[in-house]
């Protein structure tokens, strides 16, 4: 047809609308990639548990007795736990290679760990046998002589990968008396949620508390303190 004239888009309303694009973008893709990783953290600590458990329940059947602190006290307990997975490198007992001296003097496993609130941590309850495993997952033990305890720490997306936080993706779980194997902040065990979870404690220890709420709360990965 004869006298229809096409109009298209002047370069002004090119722009003016990239221009929103760009400002939805920027308003929406922090928000996407914070859940991505939430999600990603939240499926490495439900199969953190899964493995560390499975590991758990075969070393009791296998060894014939129930394992705790008191039967495996002074670091011994490593020494077998760690045949239960394919170990990539054993850093053994104490002497891990990201190991340091702080300013304090204490040994530490990592200064590029921090609580869960981004504060200093404290890394003395970690340092009792570490072990990189072939999935990518380090896995650290306090069992020291002389102690009560047995913790098993665990960060689920590897030491060389952020945020490397406790309750962000380092998790502690305790070996009970009876054997059991409960998320630390349970009932019974020694770190509770409400001290030892806080986005505003200062404490070197804070986030140890977290790993039963990570598993528990349903937003939990959603609210992680920045």
């Amino acid at each position: 047809m004869l006298g229809i004239k096409f109009r298209g888009f002047t370069l002004a309303e090119v722009l003016i609308t990239l221009g929103i694009i760009g400002v939805v973008a920027a308003m929406t893709l922090p928000a996407l990639v914070n859940r991505t990783q939430g999600k990603e953290l939240e499926t490495g600590l439900q199969k953190a548990y899964s493995v560390i458990q499975t590991a758990l329940n075969k070393m009791n059947y296998d060894e014939g007795q129930i394992v705790n602190n008191e039967n495996y006290p002074a670091q011994a307990f490593i020494k077998v736990f760690k045949q239960y997975f394919k170990v990539s490198k054993d850093c053994g007992n104490e002497s891990c290679e990201s190991n340091f001296v702080d300013e304090d003097g204490a040994s530490r496993v990592s200064r590029n760990y921090k609580t869960y609130n981004n504060k200093r941590m404290q890394n003395s309850l970690l340092d009792d046998g570490q072990v990189f495993i072939s999935d990518g997952m380090f896995i650290m033990v306090e069992n020291m002589t002389g102690g009560k305890f047995l913790f098993i720490t665990v960060d689920v997306n590897g030491y060389n990968k952020k945020p490397n936080r406790w309750g962000h993706d380092l998790f502690t779980f305790q070996v009970m008396d009876n054997g059991k194997l409960l998320p630390m902040g349970a009932d019974g065990t020694q770190y509770n949620t409400k001290d030892y979870c806080s986005p505003t404690s200062t404490g070197t220890i804070n986030g140890i508390g977290c790993t039963y709420k990570a598993l528990t709360e349903k937003d939990y990965f959603k609210n992680l303190p920045k």
